[in-house]
């Protein structure tokens, strides 16, 4: 929560919003702490639940201590070992798994890990952050669209079906690897292979027949679906685009569709039921999940338009609204556990 909270900071710093406490390494490692720091430690949290061994803890551990060095000022490559240790562990975790049980969502989930090693490795050998963040980007694509396969399992896809996400992914895997020796040619298959995964979820993923029930799982659904449509929308600009060089606004527009509107809709969809595991008490289910999603759907439509139109004030509103969409998720999740955990009379 404190890496979030600072690389939610850092992010509004870069939008030219300023608040009290704002550090310069919030603003500098605004990606590594979202994407290592928060992300990184809550997929190691998950995945460490899963294997149920105490020792896979020590993953998440490092994520979370490679986050917390980079918001205390530490210098780059506290943070970025402390990240690419995680990673490797995250690696080792998978491979266990694959041994157990050697299925397509498992290599998948796994490539996505080998992604964010590579990442931190380039990270932690000099690259800037720009040049590694497509590494860091394929880590949660691969890492998202692995947990739905491997949830198809209730609604098989069938041989076509399965054959189809290998190819989608191996584009998108491919294209992430270009990245780092042709740019550009690498960030234009890279977009494709978002499109191509996008349009393999919106067509077999679970939430297709979900969406038409009522409560939680209706909730959860409509936070997959549209995670879905932000991912192709992500994709379809950097399919056109290419490598994001073109400033901040290129950059914008390439990369928050996916790392807000399409994880961070995976987030809100899951927090209801991945934290009830972690944290051993019920999340009951609230119609108000639906307000911070709508507000972070809309506002990252003004974010994207400002991005489009180079009008600077709805790029930066957006992007506040954006940060608003997220605590108050933040605020109606934790609400929603300590009334769990009260006691009914």
């Amino acid at each position: 929560m404190a890496t979030l909270l600072a690389a939610l900071a850092g992010g509004l710093a870069r939008l030219h919003w300023r608040f009290p406490l704002l550090t310069g390494s919030w603003i500098t490692y605004h990606g590594p702490l979202m994407a290592g720091g928060f992300l990184g430690t809550v997929i190691c949290l998950e995945r460490a639940v899963a294997v149920g061994r105490r020792s896979a803890y020590l993953v998440a551990l490092l994520a979370g201590g490679g986050g917390l060095a980079l918001l205390v000022g530490l210098p780059r490559e506290a943070g970025a070992t402390a990240m690419a240790l995680a990673a490797a562990g995250l690696v080792t975790l998978y491979a266990t798994l694959w041994v157990r049980q050697p299925t397509p969502h498992t290599a998948t989930m796994g490539a996505g890990a080998a992604c964010w090693l590579a990442g931190n490795l380039l990270w932690l050998a000099g690259w800037e952050v720009a040049e590694v963040v497509a590494w860091w980007l394929a880590f949660l694509v691969l890492t998202i669209a692995g947990e739905r396969l491997e949830l198809s399992r209730f609604r098989p896809p069938g041989r076509l079906g399965e054959r189809l996400f290998v190819v989608a992914a191996a584009l998108f895997f491919a294209g992430t690897l270009l990245t780092a020796v042709a740019p550009e040619v690498g960030w234009h298959l890279l977009g494709a292979g978002e499109v191509a995964l996008a349009a393999w979820l919106g067509r077999y993923d679970l939430a297709r027949h979900t969406v038409r029930q009522h409560g939680l799982v209706r909730f959860v659904a409509i936070c997959l679906l549209s995670g879905y449509a932000w991912l192709a929308a992500g994709g379809c600009f950097t399919l056109v685009v290419g490598a994001p060089a073109g400033g901040d606004l290129v950059y914008d527009l390439l990369l928050h569709p996916v790392f807000l509107g399409f994880v961070m809709a995976m987030i809100f969809g899951h927090a209801p039921i991945i934290f009830p595991a972690i944290l051993g008490r019920p999340l009951p289910f609230s119609p108000r999940f639906y307000l911070p999603l709508a507000l972070l759907h809309l506002s990252l439509v003004a974010r994207i338009a400002g991005d489009l139109s180079g009008f600077l004030p709805a790029r930066a509103w957006g992007g506040l609204v954006n940060g608003v969409a997220i605590l108050l998720f933040l605020l109606s999740t934790g609400a929603a556990a300590v009334a769990g955990a009260r006691p009914r009379p």
